[in-house]
């Protein structure tokens, strides 16, 4: 299929309205076209705001920064997800006294945890609570499950506010697991207030922080921070570390769990 520039630009983008993603490796294939080409196009069309280039390919340009509901979120980079929560999970030791945020990312972690005992798991998410208690009873894993108090935000299906703030200052943490919505080599940051609260008590409180997030928070900035960059032990991604963070020193661990070409 050979198309004129603007052509193809138009192909891309109708393509990722279809779709939601898209990859330069396929688009590449398709157009019968260098992925050099490719990328060229999706950087002028990011550009003109008219997407958002992510490891691989782009995805559509969100022009207002308003969280969706969490059972939207949840279809949202799924098989992503999914990885980065397998790693997360691998993480976790016999033992270990966690803490677990709110977010579609968390829940495919506590989706992961099998084959360990004695741990306990603290968390402020209600869908992760109730697979945990399920998971628990199937006896996929061995220790307990605590649930913060405080008031629920039902479009997240999160327990946050000050209550929950107090009850986090009496634990002590092995290890936290942050979900966000934005990751710069500066923070990391999110939608909610009290949620993000919330998540930088859990970081103060644990010896070492995680923070899981797909490729499309790269170089996002929400309204709320969660924590500087020097606070976190690694990040977990879908993609690798990007060269401009690599060239401006940041120093933060990262695993990479399987990336599409």
């Amino acid at each position: 299929m050979m198309l004129l520039p603007e052509e193809r630009r138009q192909h891309i983008l109708e393509q990722l309205n279809r779709h939601g993603k898209i990859q330069v490796a396929s688009l590449a294939s398709v157009l019968t076209v260098t992925p050099e080409t490719i990328r060229r196009d999706l950087d002028e069309l990011e550009a003109k705001q008219m997407l958002k280039r992510v490891y691989g390919g782009a995805v559509a340009y969100s022009h207002v920064k308003i969280e969706p509901h969490f059972d939207k979120k949840r279809s949202i980079e799924q098989s992503a997800k999914k990885a980065i929560g397998e790693a997360a999970a691998a993480l976790i030791q016999d033992g270990d006294t966690i803490v677990v945020d709110v977010g579609t990312t968390t829940v495919e972690l506590v989706r992961a945890i099998r084959g360990v005992v004695g741990v306990t798991i603290v968390t402020n998410s209600i869908p992760a609570a109730e697979l945990l208690m399920e998971r628990l009873e199937a006896k996929r894993f061995d220790g307990k499950v605590i649930v913060l108090g405080g008031v629920t935000h039902p479009e997240q299906k999160s327990i946050a506010g000050a209550l929950t703030c107090e009850l986090l200052t009496r634990f002590h943490f092995d290890k936290a697991f942050i979900s966000c919505a934005g990751m710069t080599p500066a923070g990391i940051s999110d939608y909610d207030m009290e949620e993000s609260i919330c998540s930088t008590l859990m970081i103060e409180q644990s010896e070492q922080a995680y923070v899981l997030g797909d490729c499309t928070k790269l170089g996002e900035t929400q309204l709320c921070r969660i924590c500087d960059m020097s606070k976190v032990t690694a990040i977990i991604c879908d993609a690798p570390m990007p060269d401009k963070w690599k060239r401006s020193g940041l120093q933060v661990g990262w695993i990479t769990t399987a990336c599409e070409p």
